[in-house]
């Protein structure tokens, strides 16, 4: 007989099976087929000829079992399916990566432009009033108001804080107990929702 090829095979009643191998019965020197059940994973065998036989279906004769593909071939399938997976999931990371590091290359820069933000602004928040309506004073205020929009279109926002509950991801809490917000000392920052910059802040219980 024809030594059969170990792999995938259909029974004609639609059942799949991996014939694992042949062996040789002690007794009697009949060749056998171990087999594999793919739905249950039950073991089974028979003798080979019966295996390789064609029995009549409806006037038809078919073969008991139909070869489908050798178990290497199904091997290769799932490992290149495998390696397809890592590289679609490779490309997704990778991709993502690259907006992260467009979103958050600015990190540092805005680490030495902040400061200089806020000096603006608390150049304005100490002026006596009489100086408020002046030429100078409303450039300035022009000034601070491209200065806010630019860092807003680049995905910076300031953290509110004064009357807030005070949240410990956004801010540093300098003196006073309670979880209310009474008094700002020092702007905050988000980048993205990053925070970039705890705003420094004075903490009270109402």
């Amino acid at each position: 007989m024809e030594k059969l090829q170990t792999g995938i095979y259909q029974h004609y009643k639609g059942g799949k099976y991996e014939l694992l191998f042949t062996a040789e019965q002690t007794e009697t020197q009949e060749a056998m087929v171990i087999y594999r059940s793919l739905k249950d994973q039950k073991i089974w065998t028979r003798p080979a000829s019966m295996w390789s036989e064609k029995v009549s279906i409806d006037g038809q004769e078919k073969l008991r079992f139909t070869f489908l593909k050798s178990i290497e071939s199904e091997d290769w399938e799932h490992k290149y399916k495998l390696a397809l997976a890592d590289y679609q999931n490779l490309l997704k990371q990778s991709a993502k990566d690259k907006i992260d590091f467009a979103k958050f290359a600015l990190s540092d820069f805005l680490q030495e432009l902040l400061p200089v933000y806020d000096h603006l602004k608390m150049s304005l928040a100490t002026l006596p009033d009489n100086e408020q309506d002046s030429a100078w004073v409303k450039g300035v205020e022009y000034v601070l108001k491209q200065f806010k929009d630019l860092l807003e279109s680049r995905g910076v926002q300031e953290i509110k804080t004064t009357g807030e509950k005070f949240d410990h991801n956004l801010m540093e809490a300098l003196e006073g107990e309670g979880d209310k917000v009474i008094k700002e000392v020092m702007a905050g920052y988000t980048l993205h929702g990053r925070t970039i910059r705890a705003a420094k802040v004075i903490v009270g219980k109402k």
